[in-house]
């Protein structure tokens, strides 16, 4: 069988794939149309999140026999289509789960204790001891959404602070020893955290919304490490401002792609209004989408791939 990799990857996926008897090539730069021309010579296709493989692109694959994504999501693939055609669709959300869930973590305690703003003000040579006092997450209630692989080791993190864990999922009975499953009633009524962890579908795009937010008894803090594009922006940036939400922690945006990096090349007045005030504000922390990339979740994405796709066709 025959293998394009369409993005670098940890070196142990291609060694090990050519161990087991399989040819492998490598394309990193061509475009879309170019890699269309010749993708009926593959069997399989391993990629991140270069490009979407959609229709057309699965048309022109006429011997294709797998799609390997060496990420949690399948987002960018036509998952129904390829079904259909018979592609088995192959993804590691197993790889980077603890990575999201120290990430997590580690943005919630940043923001309880002030430390980005303190951090920048010590260097600037301030020393703001009363307005730096923080918070203790002892006593608190987190909630999460989407308790799947991510929010499990997320909440597995949160084992060693005295406070409850709560889950809301659209599929019953995913609670476990870690965290407790409640209705969206409840979660809304209860939390003092909501950690995002879901994948993105026609359910959760722009799921955190004014009425979405609003629905909450309680002023909360807010962890998305999983889609930006579950998130209105504008919304979350109002609920910041009136206090609603007391402080958000942000590895996804919805500004992401392609579109990103050109925000800061516009002039102060063409930059959405809403993403400014994110990048000004002292209680939101951001992070370029690597909640989910250490160094150790490379390796293990990398053999996750491998030893599905030698399960399924060795």
């Amino acid at each position: 069988m025959k293998i394009l990799h369409l993005d670098t990857n940890h070196p142990l996926l291609i060694n090990q794939l050519n161990d087991l008897g399989f040819t492998n090539h490598e394309d990193y730069s061509s475009s879309k149309e170019e890699v269309e021309s010749k993708i009926h010579e593959y069997d399989g296709i391993v990629i991140r999140s270069r490009f979407t493989i959609d229709k057309q692109f699965l048309n022109a694959a006429k011997n294709l026999k797998f799609i390997g994504r060496v990420g949690a999501g399948l987002e960018n693939i036509d998952c129904d289509y390829a079904e259909e055609k018979g592609v088995y669709l192959i993804s590691a959300p197993k790889g980077n789960r603890n990575a999201v869930g120290e990430h997590a973590l580690g943005m919630l305690l940043s923001l309880f204790n002030k430390l980005n703003k303190a951090d920048k003000e010590v260097r600037e040579g301030k020393w703001l001891r009363e307005d730096n006092r923080g918070v203790e997450l002892d006593g608190k209630i987190v909630g999460i959404i989407g308790y799947g692989n991510m929010g499990k080791a997320f909440a597995k993190k949160l084992r060693g602070f005295d406070i409850d864990v709560i889950c809301y999922d659209i599929k019953d009975g995913v609670g476990d020893e870690y965290a407790k499953q409640v209705t969206l009633k409840e979660f809304q009524e209860r939390v003092d955290v909501v950690s995002l962890h879901t994948p993105q579908t026609a359910l959760t795009l722009n799921m955190i919304n004014k009425a979405f937010i609003n629905a909450f008894a309680k002023p909360f803090w807010f962890i998305n490490t999983a889609r930006g594009k579950s998130v209105v922006t504008n919304d979350l940036a109002k609920a910041l401002q009136s206090g609603k939400i007391l402080g958000a922690g942000l590895d996804v945006l919805e500004y992401e792609k392609a579109s990103f990096e050109n925000l800061f090349k516009k002039s102060d007045e063409d930059m959405p209004l809403a993403f400014r005030f994110l990048i000004e504000a002292n209680n939101v922390i951001l992070s370029p989408h690597v909640a989910g990339w250490t160094a150790e979740s490379k390796e293990k994405l990398a053999q996750t791939i491998v030893d599905k796709i030698k399960a399924k066709f060795c």
